[in-house]
């Protein structure tokens, strides 16, 4: 399957479950395909043919952007080098979860989540560490005993109890001794937010110091980023705000609003391009366009949203 129709197939099913879902995002080299909506949850798609094209810049880029949208990142891909991803496997990289689209499929169509994970050594799953512990101490059950059920060592089973994964047919040994099932489902939109400072550039410069101290000045926490169709989030305790900071000579101008309009629409948040010098237009489809001149005039950060609120409603 090229990757337009494996973009394409991950847009339809999230769509036919309900899900509000951006175009496919067409700009070269930004660190998402696809970003889709239903209720409080957010996923940030990225879609490879190839899980092995997933570099490690690609992943923190995103986990950037899951931590100021309060969003989860995912990857849907098909095969890896050694082989076809598997229906009901979650797989792993840089701690983003990787599924194929027939998971995905059952997952959110079907009601069947996956079961199975994969990690170095193998294929793993996951337990009620609670309940295994509880019901082993209210039996009477030793370690020593449910360790030779399950072919494991006591440490093994230890672990277990403290929530490690479990080889699958040990696992099964467990569920089959104790008449119960501790086996749980795999949650892939499980995404532990990793917190990073408010300053923090990742390694870049800013792309206009003055944009990005006004909007610093006027309350807003900015984080930079770079393979997104903008240049930056920005957010206080009452608006988030898309930022793109550019020229307004810049040829690529009018697609990246575009985008950003499309994904702001999702988001139900605002998108604002800051260009450096007047724009002929106040939006670009619902992005606000605002120039340096007028940012420089403003001085409470109520103005500024209110102003990107009525620009971006006109399109």
């Amino acid at each position: 399957m090229g990757r337009n129709e494996l973009i394409n197939t991950t847009r339809a099913i999230l769509a036919k479950a309900g899900f509000d879902v951006s175009s496919a995002l067409t700009i070269r080299g930004i660190c998402f395909d696809v970003v889709a909506r239903l209720d409080d949850r957010v996923l940030i798609i990225k879609v490879l043919s190839n899980i092995d094209a997933f570099s490690k810049d690609n992943a923190e880029e995103m986990k950037v952007l899951a931590d100021a949208l309060n969003a989860t990142p995912m990857v849907v891909g098909e095969r890896s080098s050694s082989g076809a991803l598997e229906a009901g496997i979650v797989y792993s990289r840089f701690n983003i979860s990787i599924v194929s689209n027939e998971t995905l499929a059952d997952l959110l169509l079907e009601d069947a989540p996956p079961f199975i994970f994969a990690a170095p050594g193998g294929l793993y799953v996951k337990l009620d560490s609670e309940l295994l512990r509880t019901v082993r101490e209210d039996r009477g059950i030793s370690l020593g005993a449910l360790a030779e059920t399950a072919g494991v060592s006591r440490r093994t089973i230890q672990m277990y109890e403290s929530g490690m994964g479990a080889m699958i047919d040990a696992a099964l040994r467990i569920e089959e001794y104790l008449g119960l099932p501790i086996i749980e489902p795999i949650d892939p939109f499980e995404f532990k937010s990793e917190e990073r400072g408010k300053e923090e550039r990742t390694g870049q410069e800013p792309i206009d110091t003055f944009a990005v101290n006004q909007l610093c000045n006027l309350g807003f926490s900015v984080r930079p980023v770079v393979k997104s169709p903008f240049e930056a989030v920005s957010h206080n305790d009452r608006a988030l705000m898309l930022t793109g900071i550019g020229n307004s000579d810049d040829a690529k101008l009018v697609q990246k609003a575009v985008v950003a309009s499309d994904i702001a629409r999702i988001m139900d948040k605002f998108s604002v391009l800051i260009v450096e010098y007047k724009h002929d237009r106040d939006n670009i489809d619902s992005t606000a366009v605002v120039s340096n001149e007028e940012l420089k005039k403003i001085d409470a950060p109520e103005a500024l949203t209110d102003l990107v609120a009525s620009r971006g409603t006109h399109k």
